[in-house]
């Protein structure tokens, strides 16, 4: 009897950078999860479901076993810790920058020398913590869960944390990127329990996977 498997993955680009991998290893989603409104979509293989969570949560539900495997960001996999979870892909998908960014004509390399003070507004708290103490910095840190951008304009923060892909949203709003804290791509996480227990049945979707990214 072949063993149940359950996906996680998130809606927009890496939901869609994803579908040609799953169709790599023969998994086609039932469903469109941008048109339906169920979390949890079936596949063309009865054994095979998607569950479809929001992006910070896919290393929460794989972490605790809820699901078998999943596709996260390096972004969120560094802010989540990957405790507990075997990344065995880097799946070149969905790739952006971890970038600081601040105001333009801001001096932000006379305000980032060692032993001075930031205000940081992100939504990766350890990420920014991390970055700027290796560098002396010391930074309050102000979480914000969306709009990042209008952090230095309104003078709540002096500098922010995010996701660069293209730029064009910062010179739209007068924000310049001054430093590259990490390349981010997209990253196949499994659990490892489920990987010691389904092995005959998740390592021929990591195979496929592979190949897929290997253009093989």
């Amino acid at each position: 009897m072949t063993a149940a498997l359950t996906i996680a993955l998130s809606k927009g680009r890496i939901f869609d950078d994803t579908l040609p991998l799953l169709a790599a290893a023969g998994i086609v989603p039932a469903e469109d999860p941008e048109k339906s409104r169920k979390l949890i979509i079936d596949t063309n293989h009865p054994h095979i479901r998607l569950v479809i969570v929001r992006a910070s949560d896919v290393p929460t539900y794989v972490q605790y076993g809820a699901a078998d495997f999943g596709i996260a960001g390096k972004d969120v996999l560094t802010e989540h810790g990957g405790s507990g979870l075997y990344q065995p892909l880097d799946l070149q998908i969905a790739k952006c920058r971890m970038m600081v960014a601040v105001r333009q004509g801001f001096d932000y390399a006379a305000a980032s020398t060692p032993g001075s003070r930031l205000r940081v507004a992100t939504k990766y708290p350890n990420i920014a913590q991390e970055h700027f103490a290796r560098k002396g910095v010391h930074v309050d840190v102000i979480k914000l869960y969306g709009s990042m951008e209008l952090a230095p304009l309104v003078g709540l923060a002096d500098a922010i944390v995010d996701l660069v892909s293209t730029g064009n949203t910062l010179k739209a709003n007068h924000l310049e990127a001054v430093e590259q804290i990490h390349d981010i791509s997209s990253r196949l996480v499994v659990n490892k329990a489920a990987l010691k227990l389904k092995y005959h049945t998740i390592q021929p979707i990591i195979d496929a996977f592979a190949r897929a990214v290997n253009g093989q």
